[in-house]
């Protein structure tokens, strides 16, 4: 006898041990769906914030880009006006075009340190997988 009272061998006995079982696998199908849908959610999360580190990488090499224009424009008008004005003319235009010179090697610099930093790997979301993978192989011990 069993402890449903049936015996081992009856047709009842294995219709509850079947339905058991079934239950189980939904269960089990259930909480692996949730799993899987919680493992995207951050993913997409951890892509987004490496997203936005971007932008902003690009953001300033942006910035370098423009104010590196400025500095040729303002080297350029210096050697034209250097052709036509005064001496005093000549020193302020060069002074403006190294200061846009100055202004355009530092954001270049902190673009490139921001691209740099940003990580394409989702790192959280590879660890969370490797735990998920872990207590799987203890569940169908």
């Amino acid at each position: 006898m069993t402890v449903d009272g049936l015996p081992p061998g009856s047709s009842s006995h294995r219709a509850s041990v079947d339905e058991s079982v079934g239950e189980l696998v939904s269960q089990l199908t259930n909480d692996l769906g949730d799993l899987t849908r919680q493992e995207l959610a951050l993913a997409k999360a951890e892509l987004q914030v490496e997203a936005k580190k971007a932008g902003k990488g690009a953001g300033l090499l942006g910035g370098a880009a423009f104010a590196g224009w400025m500095a040729a424009l303002f080297v350029s008008l210096t050697v034209m006006w250097a052709l036509d004005e005064a001496m005093d003319l000549i020193w302020a235009a060069l002074i403006v075009a190294v200061i846009w010179a100055i202004v355009a090697a530092v954001l270049a610099s902190r673009g490139r340190k921001e691209l740099q930093e940003v990580s394409p790997k989702p790192d959280q979301t590879v660890e969370s997988l490797k735990e998920d993978a872990k207590w799987l192989k203890t569940r169908k011990s």
